[in-house]
């Protein structure tokens, strides 16, 4: 997350993808933890065995940059886009279906985030 860094170090974020790019995103630990849950979860209840999507959070570079400088006044993000990491950003999904986990082991992040 180097816009966090860049925000407290320069106060200006270079951004290589278009502002409204939506990118699904999760935070480590409630990844960590899903894997444990599903490592512990009663088999009988498993449907898709090993195999789930997680869903937990999703926001675009404009979302983060204006979040950001809600606590940072002087930040600002400059938008350089690169066709190349735009592409692979167009290629993901703007959200995650993780349904199938919710149903099966109660999946549920705890983390996330105010827009």
């Amino acid at each position: 997350m180097d816009i966090f860094r860049q925000a407290l170090q320069h106060g200006v974020y270079t951004c290589y993808l278009r502002a409204d790019a939506r990118l699904p995103m999760m935070y480590m630990p409630d990844a960590i933890r899903a894997m444990i849950e599903l490592m512990e979860a009663d088999p009988s209840r498993l449907v898709h065995r090993n195999a789930y999507n997680l869903g937990a959070l999703d926001f675009t570079p404009a979302e983060i940059g204006a979040a950001i400088k809600k606590r940072l006044p002087a930040f600002h993000i400059e938008y350089a886009i690169d066709p190349r990491r735009q592409a692979i950003a167009d290629s993901w999904p703007e959200s995650i279906d993780d349904s199938a986990a919710r149903e099966e082991w109660h999946w549920a992040p705890r983390y996330g985030w105010t827009r």
